[in-house]
């Protein structure tokens, strides 16, 4: 190949393994005569030569939940583009099997996603210093994160409840220690103080579909006659709960969610929801640690993605008479 290109093997070695080190034009002609021999590269070798792994570690709290499945395949296809593999690990909603299996990670890959992580800040640093890591959705000083805080989303929520004439509104938490709903709880609060709305609130709880309908009992109980709740999955165990009550929706009760996963839109009725760019949160994360890689000395960089509300037929204007018993 190197005769083909008219240039030395080292040359030839330098185009795969640092390509920002030889001349464009001198690139070009090299990867023509690649693509003439139909030459492919040995991601093995290429490690070898760099030092590196080739793969990258991505940690989640639950893969079941759609949030999380949608940036692990935006994530892995990202990646991909980059010749990087993934491995892929689940804490099933438990900080301390994520500190646990990040510690394990860290010795085996190039760097490290982990996604709304739940540990202290004390063994999220820790694992900081043993290898490179971007943090997704949580905001950690010092640390390169990508992150939807989904303010204005649910700030929209929040206004459209209110002109619908909704006046008192039940707010369901998520998890214990959870940045995002930490910051979606803020988010409401102050939206619905702003607008004179009531807010009762309820958790934490852990963001799945059977704490959802637990919670939906107690929300009529408080007589609100809408329901922000921290994610879809909660909002769908909500209106199943609603559902067996016979309290209709959006008649009697409105629901408002949040990620605008596909079960948003598939919910009978669809799901009212605050949309997030689940597959940006995965493609920037993985870029933001590739330069991380790439640039170890740059500063730590924070990317904010924005945020939407998405109206369907799960909200309504405010039964004239407070919500049904």
């Amino acid at each position: 190949m190197a005769a083909q290109a008219g240039v030395s093997p080292s040359t030839v070695s330098r185009c795969f393994a640092t390509p920002h080190q030889v001349r464009p034009e001198t690139r070009a002609r090299v990867l023509a005569a690649a693509e003439r021999l139909g030459y492919r590269p040995s991601r093995i070798a290429r490690s070898l030569a760099l030092g590196r792994t080739g793969t990258l570690g991505l940690i989640v709290p639950d893969i079941a939940n759609p949030f999380f499945a949608v940036i692990a395949k935006a994530v892995q296809a990202r990646a991909r583009r980059k010749d990087y593999a993934v491995f892929l690990a689940d804490t099933d909603e438990h900080p301390d099997d994520e500190y646990e299996l990040a510690l394990t990670l860290a010795r085996q890959v190039d760097g490290l996603l982990v996604v709304a992580p739940r540990m202290d800040g004390d063994r999220l640093g820790e694992i900081v210093r043993q290898v490179p890591s971007v943090v997704v959705n949580r905001s950690v000083s010092g640390v390169p994160s990508v992150v939807a805080p989904s303010e204005d989303g649910l700030r929209q929520a929040v206004a459209h409840l209110h002109a619908l004439g909704h006046a008192h509104l039940a707010l369901i938490l998520g998890a214990r220690n959870s940045w995002s709903s930490e910051k979606r709880g803020q988010a409401v609060r102050r939206a619905a103080q702003q607008l004179g709305v009531a807010v009762t609130e309820f958790g934490p709880h852990e963001p799945k579909f059977h704490t959802g309908a637990q919670v939906a009992d107690l929300a009529l109980a408080a007589g609100a006659t809408a329901i922000v709740a921290h994610n879809d999955l909660m909002a769908l165990g909500i209106l199943a709960r609603l559902a067996e009550r016979g309290v209709r929706v959006p008649d009697d009760v409105s629901v408002v969610g949040a990620d605008d996963t596909l079960l948003a839109t598939t919910a009978s009725p669809a799901l009212t929801s605050v949309r997030i760019p689940l597959d940006a949160l995965g493609r920037q994360a993985v870029d933001l640690l590739l330069h991380r890689l790439d640039q170890p000395e740059s500063p730590p960089r924070e990317t904010v993605l924005p945020s939407e509300l998405i109206v369907r037929r799960s909200t309504g204007p405010a039964p004239r008479t407070g919500p049904a018993p």
